[in-house]
């Protein structure tokens, strides 16, 4: 029988946070709190945003009306690095960045969580980004997911292509 397997990666689904980024300018625009305060949210390139507005207490409230949106949409916290606020200008803005990718470091703190605690049968190896986990059991593979799952890792995981 041939081995199965499942990818390790550390993903963000752009549309899912373009419809987290979407929601967040439409409440902006809407909300009490926010009128006169010209709070804005935008793209800065492929996977970084941009919060606007006249304070500093609004950019950062901005900012966390935007984390909810993509907590509702299944998007991780732990993917999202935003800054602190600074002024520009008559404005404060607050630049974010979403990580992707899982770096050898990380690769190599997961390759030895799943070789301490997992199945004896499991191998992993390293592919790029992402992280491949093998095993001629497919009850073995659940458990190193519900163990990587279970990890209080400090990046996003998400596991795909399982066969």
């Amino acid at each position: 029988m041939a081995d199965s397997s499942f990818d390790i990666v550390s993903k963000v689904d752009r549309m899912e946070v373009d419809n987290a980024l979407n929601q967040t300018a439409k409440e902006l625009a809407q909300r009490f709190d926010f009128k006169g305060t010209d709070a804005t949210i935008e793209w800065k390139g492929e996977l970084a945003v941009e919060l606007t507005a006249s304070t500093e207490e609004r950019v950062k409230a901005a900012l966390e009306v935007f984390r909810d949106k993509l907590v509702k949409r299944q998007v991780s916290l732990k993917s999202l690095d935003a800054q602190e606020p600074r002024a520009s200008g008559k404005e404060y803005k607050i630049s974010a960045t979403f990580k992707a990718g899982i770096s050898q470091e990380q690769a190599k703190k997961i390759g030895k969580l799943i070789r301490d605690e997992g199945p004896k049968s499991v191998k992993s190896q390293v592919m790029g980004d992402e992280l491949r986990v093998t095993s001629k059991s497919r009850d073995d593979l659940q458990a190193v997911i519900a163990l990587v799952k279970d990890a209080d890792l400090d990046f996003a995981v998400q596991f795909t292509n399982y066969r």
